[in-house]
C-alpha cells in the first residue's frame, strides 16, 4: 500500500498522525474487502486552504472538516469487481496499485471538533480519515439510511482499533 501524506501547516499533533492515517486507512480497506494494494493521498491544511478547495471543487465558499475525491466510480459501494475493466484510469502503471483518491483534512476543524465533541484530536482525526476512506470506497451519506450505514461502519472500524471517544 502506498499512502502519501503532506502537512502544509506548521501544526504538530501530539500523536503520530501518519501512523494513524495508515492504520485507519488499512482498517477501512480490510473491512471493505478491497482485493488490491491501493494508493491514497492525504493533505493536511488549515481552514483557509480547505475553503479554497471547497470553493473550487464544490462551489461552496466555506471551510469544511474533510474533502474526499474518489478516483473510482462505483455502481455499488465497495464493489471492486469491475475496476480491472478500467486499468488505465484506476491503476498506477508503475506499481499496479489501485488509485483510490485524495483526502484533504482541515487541522483547524480537527482541533475545533475534538473540543466540541469532547474527545481527543487523535479520535477526531481518525474519524475523518475513516469517513473519507469510506467515501473513496464509494459510500455516501445523502439519505438517512446511507448516513446510518457510514456511521455504523466508522464506529466499528475505530472501535476495533481501540480509537474511542474516551
Amino acid at each position: 500500500m502506498t499512502f502519501y501524506a503532506e502537512n502544509e501547516t506548521s501544526y504538530v499533533f501530539d500523536f503520530d498522525w501518519e501512523s494513524i492515517y495508515h492504520e485507519v486507512a488499512l482498517a477501512v480497506l480490510d473491512s471493505e474487502k478491497c482485493p488490491y494494494e491501493a494508493e491514497v493521498n492525504l493533505l493536511l491544511t488549515d481552514n483557509d486552504g480547505i475553503q479554497e478547495f471547497n470553493r473550487e471543487n464544490r462551489n461552496i465558499d466555506a471551510p469544511t472538516d474533510v474533502l474526499s475525491f474518489p478516483n473510482i466510480e462505483y455502481d455499488v459501494a465497495a464493489n471492486f469487481e469491475n475496476v480491472e475493466d478500467y486499468m488505465a484510469d484506476y491503476f498506477e502503471p508503475d506499481s499496479g496499485e489501485l488509485i483510490l483518491g485524495d483526502i484533504i483534512i482541515s487541522i483547524d476543524k480537527v482541533q475545533q471538533q475534538a473540543f466540541e465533541y469532547g474527545h481527543s484530536q487523535k479520535r477526531e482525526f481518525a474519524f475523518l480519515v475513516a469517513h473519507s476512506m469510506l467515501h473513496l470506497c464509494g459510500y455516501d451519506h445523502i439519505t438517512p439510511e446511507e448516513e446510518q450505514e457510514m456511521i455504523s461502519k466508522q464506529e466499528a472500524i475505530l472501535n476495533n482499533l481501540g480509537i474511542t471517544r474516551d
